[in-house]
């Protein structure tokens, strides 16, 4: 089991750039692979990308390659997501979660409370 923190949302005007991060509790964080999701009010929660455990694959939903990146530090037990050329549309909570055996990336097992992100006009 781990337990997920995400951090670094907040207020960016459009156009800008944003780190999100999730810390993981324990000394078992590189067990999991790990992905990030968000959800926009009145909208489904939507996956946005998957880093392996090692963090040597990567994947991304065809719609946010290219301006976000996934990556990972075991060593600081902590996934991060940068995000960049951000949009209005792009406001959403934001979401770590951890993949257990048998999962997929768009299939996690543990969640985090999520982070919220507003990109200003």
């Amino acid at each position: 089991q781990v337990q997920l923190v995400e951090s670094g949302g907040g207020l960016v005007q459009a156009g800008g750039s944003l780190r999100l991060s999730c810390a993981a509790s324990g000394h078992t964080f590189s067990s999991y692979a790990m992905s990030w999701f968000r959800q926009a009010p009145g909208k489904e929660r939507e996956y946005v990308a998957g880093i392996s455990r090692s963090g040597f694959s990567t994947n991304y939903a065809d719609s946010w390659k290219g301006r976000f990146t996934i990556s990972r530090d075991n060593a600081k037990n902590t996934v991060y997501l940068q995000m960049n050329s951000l949009k209005p549309e792009d406001t959403a909570v934001y979401y770590c979660a951890a993949v257990g055996p048998g999962g997929d990336y768009a299939n996690p097992t543990f969640w985090g409370q999520g982070t919220q992100v507003t990109v200003s006009s």
